[in-house]
């Protein structure tokens, strides 16, 4: 990956943002206006290499998955994460790069999350931006892997503009939020105890679906009745946007054991197209019943869970019935990837955003923090 024609920069200095300097077009033809961010994404088991074009024009986007290997163990071992990715990461960039038809020295910036996810996973990304971005003189960003995943909205949706209301379902993360402006969110609700992920995980895990369970109890949801098993969906008496998905998750494991111990068969399907269906109704009613309190007309999902058929379905129906416009990044946008970084990056560069050489890993960030 050829780095030179660099600026001059010292350690433990800020880099150079791309605004300060002249940037003549290159000798592939890309005018110097445009802002190219090559972004990596190493939070947890997808190690993701990504070239956006003024954060919503995807050149490249490379993703190398560990679901198989951590299939075998029933979840994401963090040690065996870690390890892969820092076996990786160095081939994922230069396919991203070579995909985009770019050399490094091209890129404007150099964009990496660095929180929340595993310790370990972050710190791998996290060292190869720092490296690259001091070898090639470039600016360094850092981004939040959720404001990522709602970032992937814009990549699609070139109307899409805040402000908007924004339902992010994504791993261990639920929150129903108001986007500001771009970077910049108002939390409406979160969730108390397990997010709706975590409680896919554990029901598919409980019932033998196995991990991933997100996929999973969809697809096997497809051939039974949301109605056959009437689950509980929980409200939360002093915030109404909040949610809490633990005492679903303990109703569907007491409908487990007390089958067992009855000696009933348990009709698989079924149970997960009621459990999903309890989820379902609990994500969208919340977010329309806020986005109708909150006078937005512009409704978006956001992280893995969104690629869920049931939410997607319900959320278009319910956004249709109230007049609100619906948006949603394609599956390969909601899974972890590095594109919904760069589409991030790009707008937290333009807004004069540099990370320092001290740039760190922070497993447990919080969304609206930096």
């Amino acid at each position: 990956m050829p780095v030179s024609g660099a600026l001059e920069q010292g350690p433990g200095k800020a880099p150079v943002s791309g605004a300060e300097i002249s940037v003549h077009d290159t000798e592939n033809g890309h005018p110097s206006e445009d802002v190219y961010i090559l972004a990596i994404e190493s939070s947890c088991d997808e190690t993701a290499a990504s070239v956006v074009k003024n954060g919503r024009t995807v050149l490249s986007n490379i993703i190398s998955s560990q679901i198989d290997l951590h299939t075998l163990f029933g979840g994401v071992v963090p040690e065996i994460a870690s390890r892969k990715h820092i076996e990786k990461i160095n081939q994922v960039i230069e396919e991203a790069l070579t995909e985009a038809h770019m050399s490094l020295e091209e890129m404007t910036a150099i964009a990496v999350t660095y929180g929340p996810g595993l310790v370990g996973a972050l710190l791998v990304g996290v060292a190869e931006a720092k490296a690259l971005a001091y070898a090639a003189k470039k600016p360094l960003v850092g981004v939040h892997h959720i404001e990522g995943h709602v970032s992937a909205n814009f990549i699609e949706n070139p109307d899409l503009e805040p402000p908007f209301m924004c339902l992010i379902v994504s791993g261990g993360h639920t929150h129903l939020v108001i986007v500001k402006d771009y970077g910049e969110f108002e939390i409406l609700g979160r969730t108390r105890d397990d997010a709706a992920g975590e409680a896919f995980d554990k029901v598919a895990r409980a019932v033998g679906l196995g991990y991933p369970g997100g996929p999973k109890v969809d697809k096997a949801a497809k051939e039974g009745n949301p109605h056959a098993i009437e689950f509980p969906r929980a409200k939360v008496g002093d915030n109404p946007y909040d949610f809490s998905f633990s005492g679903l998750k303990s109703a569907v494991l007491n409908y487990i054991n007390h089958a067992k111990m009855m000696g009933e068969e348990i009709n698989v399907p079924d149970l997960a197209a009621s459990f999903q269906n309890a989820v379902v109704e609990v994500l969208v009613s919340r977010t329309i019943e806020a986005a109708k309190q909150h006078g937005y007309k512009c409704v978006a999902i956001a992280g893995g869970v969104a690629s869920n058929s049931a939410l997607r379905a319900g959320m278009e129906k319910a956004c249709k019935e109230a007049g609100i416009q619906f948006f949603h990044p394609s599956p390969i946008f909601c899974t972890d990837n590095a594109a919904m970084i760069g589409a991030a990056a790009y707008y937290e560069y333009k807004k004069g955003a540099r990370a320092g050489w001290d740039l760190n890993a922070v497993p447990n960030l919080k969304l609206g923090e930096r």
